[in-house]
């Protein structure tokens, strides 16, 4: 992904939020009946509800997301579960550093 669309990606609030948020799930989220919240991720249904967002609008914002790379996606059931992705945060950190 080039750069301009990284910026863009992260250039908003509720994402910066989300990918905080997922830094440590079990201290930002309820438990799960589905799905480990370190191991599997955080249910989409969750984030939602905590920024106070459609699932619709929720889904674009998790989208752009999973398309950086900086989450990745797994289904449960009809569920989706969102995890940070670490290696991608880290590369992406160290670029802008660089002045990517």
């Amino acid at each position: 992904m080039q750069g301009e669309k990284i910026y863009r990606v992260l250039a908003n609030a509720h994402r910066l939020q989300i990918l905080e948020w997922l830094k440590d799930p079990a201290a930002n989220f309820p438990p799960q009946v589905d799905g480990d919240l370190v191991e599997d991720g955080v249910c989409a249904v969750l984030i939602a509800k905590k920024l106070g967002l459609t699932p619709s609008t929720l889904s674009e914002h998790m989208r752009l997301l999973v398309e950086a790379d900086f989450v990745t996606p797994k289904r449960i059931k009809q569920w989706t579960f969102y995890r940070r992705n670490e290696g991608r945060i880290a590369e992406i950190g160290k670029a802008l550093a660089n002045g990517l």
